[in-house]
């Protein structure tokens, strides 16, 4: 027998809901302000009801969603995803964010591999001043 709830506890909801493993994090989360409730900041005592909008970012992804139940306890992944609903908005700008993510340049190809070799060191040497002619410390 499942009971439902007519409010639940933030921190409680999202941990239920499987977007993060403990409340504890889910409190982090809501006090770093990156969870909203109708888009306004929320403390993690905040109560949610059925059809609320909940903003919130995990890493580089922002999902927004709407409150479809609310449970006493934590249960299976397949339970967790009836809790909620992402928005198509909040879908789309997720599938843009990760096609642009894959379309940039990977950063590590700009980065030259090891150290430089004698040779690159001497022109590193003679194209820089050196470090007496840079900075003085000569009233001069």
């Amino acid at each position: 027998m499942q009971h439902t709830l007519d409010k639940q506890r933030l921190d409680k909801w999202l941990w239920a809901a499987r977007f993060y493993k403990t409340r504890g994090l889910a409190c982090d989360e809501i006090q770093k302000n990156r969870v909203d409730v109708n888009d306004l900041t929320a403390k993690p005592a905040r109560e949610l009801k059925v059809g609320d909008r909940v903003t919130l970012r995990q890493g580089p992804v922002t999902k927004t969603v709407v409150v479809h139940a609310l449970m006493p306890m934590r249960g299976s992944a397949t339970v967790a995803q009836t809790m909620f609903q992402e928005t198509e908005e909040s879908k789309q700008r997720n599938l843009a964010q990760r096609e642009a993510r894959r379309l940039a340049p990977e950063p590590a190809h700009s980065i030259e591999q090891g150290r430089p070799t004698k040779r690159e060191r001497r022109q590193l040497d003679q194209a820089h001043t050196p470090w007496d002619e840079r900075w003085s410390a000569s009233l001069d």
